[in-house]
């Protein structure tokens, strides 16, 4: 790109590598550049660690870091912020929201376990600060039937806000939670027809699913897990291939991972008479660009903060999952 398209965009100076620089900063700021697993492979690639948003919180806790930056979405800066309060945490695009935790708001949240008292609130780690605040214990994917499991069989349960996550969780334990009525765009997308197809194309393919995904989808996975578990099992049985429904983000890392395998992406589903994409992808993941990466370490802008009293709330049930866990 001509330096005068880069002045003209706004946003740098002049044209540089960005990769680099981005190394070059987190070096002289002390920063840690934090991936998920969603984002672009570019992105992924100039990151100090890349994997789920609270494995990423924690790690970046670990280090001695003055600053974060979360390439994710906007909740997963607010829970770097919770571990790690006295660190500069930056998001680089405030706009990357996400349809999970927007589908589940405190005031709605606060209004429902008034309306059902006696319940205990286990929450998807996929929410907002101010939804964890009010919240027994957080869950993630990949430990979700873990922490159910040390709850009393008949305890009062509230699970939310993925409802296809708490209907697996109730179908592998015989539980009968009350579940939260809020999706994934990206995994309430995925096409059980294009499983099925891929299947009879690949009949040697192991079919992966997120538990994000609808019933109808996990019932034709041979493997359910979240995304850290399922890129293990690719890691773990090299010589298989894959058809692979979650974010496509995660086929990056897979395919690094491991160059000899196959992995077919499970499109979305698509009305009649449009074109589907081969990927199902998530819009506010790839909001995060080197661009927006450089601008946020080298104006250390956007930031994220969490109000302190709900941060002293919404700490409290990732401190009890920990411990249960």
């Amino acid at each position: 790109m001509l330096k005068t398209e880069w002045i003209k965009q706004g946003y740098i100076d002049e044209p540089v590598d960005l990769k680099a620089e981005i190394r070059r900063l987190c070096q002289e700021k002390q920063a840690v550049l934090l991936a998920h697993y969603y984002t672009t492979g570019d992105v992924q690639e100039a990151a100090d660690f890349i994997g789920d948003s609270l494995a990423l919180a924690r790690k970046a806790a670990e280090t001695d870091a003055k600053i974060i930056v979360m390439a994710g979405v906007h909740f997963m800066a607010e829970t770097c912020k919770l571990l790690s309060p006295e660190k500069l945490v930056l998001c680089p695009d405030l706009n990357a929201g996400c349809s999970l935790a927007d589908s589940c708001r405190a005031d709605d949240l606060k209004r429902f376990k008034e309306a059902h008292p006696g319940y205990k609130v286990v929450s998807y780690v996929n929410t907002t600060a101010a939804v964890k605040a009010l919240t027994d214990v957080v869950v993630t994917s990949g430990n979700a039937r873990r922490i159910i499991d040390t709850f009393p069989k008949d305890e009062k349960i509230i699970f939310g806000p993925d409802y296809n996550l708490g209907s697996y969780i109730n179908a592998v334990t015989g539980r009968e939670m009350l579940l939260w009525q809020g999706g994934c765009h990206v995994h309430e997308r995925f096409s059980v027809e294009a499983i099925l197809e891929l299947k009879r194309e690949h009949p040697e393919a192991t079919v992966l699913a997120h538990p994000e995904c609808k019933g109808p989808v996990l019932r034709v996975a041979d493997v359910v897990g979240s995304t850290a578990v399922l890129l293990k099992y690719a890691v773990e049985h090299p010589a298989e291939s894959f058809i692979v429904a979650t974010e496509a983000g995660i086929l990056h890392e897979m395919e690094r991972q491991c160059p000899q395998t196959v992995f077919y992406p499970v499109p979305p589903e698509v009305s009649e008479g449009s074109v589907g994409c081969h990927c199902n992808e998530c819009q506010y993941m790839k909001m995060n660009t080197l661009l927006k990466i450089y601008n946020c370490l080298k104006y250390e802008w956007p930031s994220v903060d969490v109000d302190p009293a709900i941060a002293r709330e919404a700490v409290k049930p990732i401190e009890r999952m920990l411990q249960l866990s």
